[in-house]
């Protein structure tokens, strides 16, 4: 009995220390190898590249004054909220056609071989003909944005809706529900985990799809800040803006993991440390 105690007092002391010895043997070596790319990337254009090329140091000390640049902040807010609406737009239409799409044979069989055809296309093909029927105008960018994320949503739910465990839906005859009703209580909510994994890829790809259409259409945003001071050899200004879209990328995977530990207690993913 007193070995039993013993062990039980030492046993979550043990995995404590062993789940911190894991993370930390896991961030050190990306600590390193990062330093080490940060490093080369500084020698190399230091020794080799003319004075204007971004390099960490000259980026870093650009950081202060870029931030609080109304022209930077003014096209971060204009990109931003393109994305969110075009992302908005994209989840209403997506999860419902993925349903549809995971619960009918029909409309599965009528819209599966255009989506991935569409999935499919680069999204810089499309972007002459948004350019034509929209305008080189903001409108073109929400389009291109919808474009490239759609998909991915659609893609998603239609497979979550198609795994549903088949109990759940004998549950919900036998209790005489309807068909919008059983979408609604069960197949949307076993659908989360997906609904998820393709919102994190459609995000990821909004945010592209942005960046492509500013370039392109020299619309106001982010990617044409980029742009501009990449052209008027303001590079360090226009890494800057790149390091903020990384950043927004990695917080965006960051917040929809905690939502998905938080709000979905019955989905449990295998977190391992890689």
């Amino acid at each position: 009995m007193a070995e039993q105690a013993l062990n039980t007092a030492v046993g979550p002391a043990q995995k404590t220390q062993t789940a911190s010895g894991a993370l930390s043997g896991a961030f050190m070596p990306r600590v390193i190898t990062g330093f080490a790319i940060l490093l080369t990337w500084e020698l190399v254009v230091r020794a080799f590249a003319p004075a204007y090329v971004a390099k960490p140091t000259t980026v870093i000390l650009a950081i202060p004054k870029v931030i609080t640049e109304p022209a930077f902040l003014q096209a971060l807010g204009s990109s931003l909220a393109a994305v969110a609406e075009g992302l908005a737009i994209t989840i209403v239409i997506g999860t419902v056609l993925g349903l549809l799409m995971g619960r009918s044979t029909t409309f599965d069989r009528i819209f599966r071989v255009h989506i991935n055809f569409f999935n499919a296309m680069p999204m810089i093909v499309v972007l002459p003909l948004f350019s034509l029927w929209f305008g080189y105008s903001s409108a073109a960018r929400i389009a291109t944005i919808i474009f490239a994320a759609i998909f991915a949503i659609t893609m998603n739910v239609a497979d979550g809706a198609r795994s549903v465990p088949r109990e759940y839906l004998e549950v919900s005859r036998s209790f005489r529900s309807g068909r919008l009703r059983m979408l609604t209580d069960i197949v949307l909510p076993a659908s989360m985990p997906y609904l998820l994994a393709g919102f994190r890829l459609a995000a990821g790809r909004a945010l592209i799809g942005a960046v492509v259409a500013e370039f392109f259409l020299s619309v106001g945003g982010i990617g044409y800040y980029i742009l501009y001071n990449s052209r008027s050899y303001h590079h360090n200004e226009a890494f800057v803006g790149v390091l903020l879209l990384a950043a927004f990328g990695v917080s965006f995977e960051l917040t929809v993991n905690w939502a998905t530990r938080r709000f979905m207690p019955w989905y449990r993913r295998d977190e391992k440390t890689t």
